[in-house]
């Protein structure tokens, strides 16, 4: 529940719509809502200004149910990671308003009319990173921020980067996105004006480690202005990359 719903449902109890037992029972939930298997945390757009997240995978569908419809009472925008197709299925059943990115196995609920802002750009190494990068995108993007994607632009072609420089040099924030050896974010960091959030991923070879070495390598990037999540983390990317954007 963020301020503009609190603001509502209070002048709701001073004009008479709403009355003291329901108003109570609504600020009783701000906080959290136990639910035995999930406290959910309806007070976390009030701090933050995002509504909790749920991380759908080791979840079952019944539990995911339950938890969407508690946060669907109290916030416009949901974000669902980590969602399979049969999950989705399940829940479109409840609300047709959800829509599912496949590629990045998320599952959105976005309700408010606002403008997105900013620029966020999303950079793919390769093809086998888009799930990963649709992960981020979809994450800035319902955060509130202005997403453009680039994919497909790894070093192993570097003119396929060096021909996006225009935006580049115009983005607020940018996450690149690689796996194998993980050297696109050092190269894009020595290109860019803005932050680089590095994203590696657990497409590679033997070696790879699976997200090991591009993660090391990231780590070692001797690019001043790249911070780097963890393996596979889109969403904290794209989380990351949204608080940025939206700094004046």
């Amino acid at each position: 529940m963020d301020v503009d719903k609190i603001v509502n449902l209070l002048n709701q109890f001073k004009s008479g719509e709403a009355d003291l037992p329901e108003t109570l029972s609504t600020l009783k939930q701000l906080p959290f809502e136990d639910m035995g298997f999930a406290k959910v945390d309806h007070h976390r757009a009030l701090r933050t200004g995002y509504p909790e997240v749920v991380f759908c995978q080791g979840k079952t569908h019944e539990q995911v149910e339950k938890i969407f419809q508690a946060l669907e009472k109290h916030n416009d925008n949901i974000l669902m990671t980590r969602a399979e197709p049969e999950l989705f299925q399940r829940l479109e059943k409840i609300d047709e308003r959800l829509i599912y990115n496949e590629l990045g196995r998320t599952i959105t609920l976005e309700t408010s009319d606002r403008e997105k802002t900013g620029n966020v750009l999303v950079i793919s190494a390769g093809t086998a990173d888009i799930p990963v990068a649709e992960e981020a995108a979809v994450t800035a993007s319902i955060a509130g921020a202005k997403v453009e994607r680039l994919y497909d632009c790894g070093v192993a072609g570097i003119h396929r980067l060096l021909a996006q420089n225009e935006k580049i040099q115009q983005a607020r924030c940018i996450i690149a996105v690689a796996g194998m050896e993980g050297a696109l974010p050092s190269v894009v960091g020595g290109l860019a004006a803005c932050p680089v959030i590095a994203v590696p991923t657990s497409v590679g070879y033997g070696s790879h480690m699976n997200g090991l070495a591009p993660l090391f390598t990231m780590l070692n990037s001797c690019a001043p202005n790249i911070t780097v999540v963890n393996i596979d983390n889109g969403f904290g990317a794209g989380f990351s990359a949204a608080m940025i954007n939206a700094t004046k």
